[in-house]
C-alpha cells in the first residue's frame, strides 16, 4: 500500500472506495467508565485527537460516540469501541443505546452527543462551561482557551483539568497509515468547506500548479464536498497526466492525502485531515484566524495576506475579498520552497 501508483490502480482516479486494512472495530460494552462524545467538525476532530490520546492512555475512557462518516478517521487513532450516530439517529434513540451502561461521559461541544447523554441520563456529565450548555452537564469544567492560543489548547487543558496528563510527543504525531509518502509528489486543493471566502483566485492556483510541474514534481487535484468545485477546474487547466480525485467520503481519502509528500491547500478540513495522515501542508489562510486554526504540527506553513478586516471568520466575504486578492503567488511559492525541506522529515 506503500506506491502511490498501487494506491491509483486500485482506486481510480474518482472517489476512493478503499480496502484499506481497518482493525476490525471491537463491540461496544457496557459500564466501562467514561464515554467521549466526539466533535463533529473535521478541524475540530484533528484538534481533539491528542486529548484523546491522553485520555485512553489514563485508562479513564472506554468508548467514543461519533459521527458515523467520521468512524474510519477515529480507528486510525484509538482503538476504543465506537457507538455510531447520522442525522437520522437522533438524540433520543442514541440516549437508548446508552441508558445505563456508562458511569461518566465527556464533550467538548453543544450537540448530539451531549443531547444523548443527558437523556441517557448519565450520572457524571463533563464538558467545557463555555462550550456545553449547563443544562446537559452535572461537573461543568472551568476551562477557557487564552486569547492568542491555538484551538488544541481547549481539548488539552480539559484533560488537565481532570488529572489526565498530556506532555507525551505521541500524543501529537500523524497517524501511523503504514503508507509512506511518495517523493516529489505534491497535492493541490483549491477548494474549501469553509466558505468560498477562503478560496485563492484560480488562476494563481493555476501559476502554482503549472511551476510546481515546472520543477518535475507530480501534481494531484483533489476536490472536497461543500467547495464550487475549484479541483475539478484546476484540474482540467493543468491537463493532461494531472491525476483528479474527489475527496469524498473525507476519512476515505486518508490513504491518498497520506501517500503525498507535500499538500497545499486552501484553510478547509482537508489541510487538517492530510496533516493528520502525515503529508507536510502549505495552508492557505483567509479569514480565519490561523493562530487559532492552523493545521497541528510544526512543520507545517501557514501563508495569509494580512489585512485589516481579519480574521473576520465569516463564510462569506462582506468586503471585496482583500485578504484572498492581495495574496500573491510569490509568497506561496516561497513556502512550499521551505516545506520542500521539511517534507518526510
Amino acid at each position: 500500500m506503500g506506491s502511490r501508483g498501487a494506491l491509483w490502480d486500485k482506486w481510480g482516479q474518482d472517489v476512493p472506495t478503499t480496502d484499506w486494512d481497518w482493525k476490525s472495530q471491537p463491540p461496544m460494552s457496557a459500564g466501562k467508565g467514561m464515554l467521549l462524545g466526539l466533535p463533529g467538525r473535521w478541524d475540530e476532530a484533528c484538534f481533539a485527537v491528542p486529548a484523546v490520546r491522553a485520555l485512553e492512555k489514563s485508562g479513564l475512557v472506554g468508548g467514543l460516540v461519533l459521527r458515523e462518516e467520521q468512524a474510519d478517521f477515529w480507528r486510525t487513532v484509538s482503538g476504543l469501541p465506537q457507538v455510531l450516530f447520522s442525522e437520522k439517529t437522533g438524540a433520543r434513540k442514541l440516549a437508548g443505546e446508552l441508558h445505563g451502561a456508562w458511569e461518566a461521559s465527556l464533550v467538548w461541544e453543544d450537540g448530539w452527543a451531549a443531547t444523548a447523554f443527558a437523556k441517557a441520563k448519565i450520572l457524571k456529565r463533563l464538558g467545557p462551561e463555555k462550550t456545553v450548555p449547563a443544562k446537559l452537564l452535572t461537573h461543568p469544567l472551568d476551562v477557557a482557551e487564552g486569547a492568542t492560543e491555538h484551538r488544541v489548547r481547549l481539548y488539552l487543558k480539559t484533560c488537565e483539568r481532570i488529572g489526565v496528563a498530556v506532555d507525551r510527543p505521541e500524543f501529537f504525531a500523524p497517524a501511523d497509515l503504514g503508507i509512506p509518502p511518495e517523493p516529489g509528489t505534491v497535492l493541490l486543493c483549491p477548494g474549501s468547506d469553509f466558505g468560498a471566502s477562503h478560496e485563492w483566485i484560480l488562476d494563481r492556483w493555476q501559476e502554482v500548479g503549472e511551476s510546481l510541474r515546472a520543477e518535475g514534481r507530480r501534481v494531484t487535484v483533489a476536490d472536497v464536498v461543500g467547495g464550487r468545485g475549484l479541483g475539478k477546474m484546476l484540474a482540467e487547466r493543468l491537463g493532461d497526466g494531472t491525476k483528479f480525485f474527489h475527496a469524498e467520503p473525507l476519512a476515505r481519502a486518508l490513504p491518498l492525502l497520506a501517500v503525498h509528500e507535500l499538500t497545499v491547500a486552501a484553510d478547509g478540513s482537508l489541510p487538517h485531515l492530510a496533516a493528520h495522515a502525515g503529508s507536510t501542508c502549505v495552508t492557505l489562510f483567509g479569514p480565519n484566524d490561523a493562530v487559532w486554526k492552523r493545521p497541528l504540527g510544526k512543520r507545517h506553513k501557514v501563508v495569509k495576506r494580512h489585512v485589516e478586516c481579519a480574521p473576520c471568520l465569516s463564510a462569506k466575504c462582506l468586503m471585496d475579498g482583500r485578504c484572498q486578492k492581495e495574496l500573491e503567488v510569490d509568497r506561496v511559492l516561497a513556502a512550499i520552497s521551505h516545506c520542500k525541506g521539511l517534507a518526510c522529515g
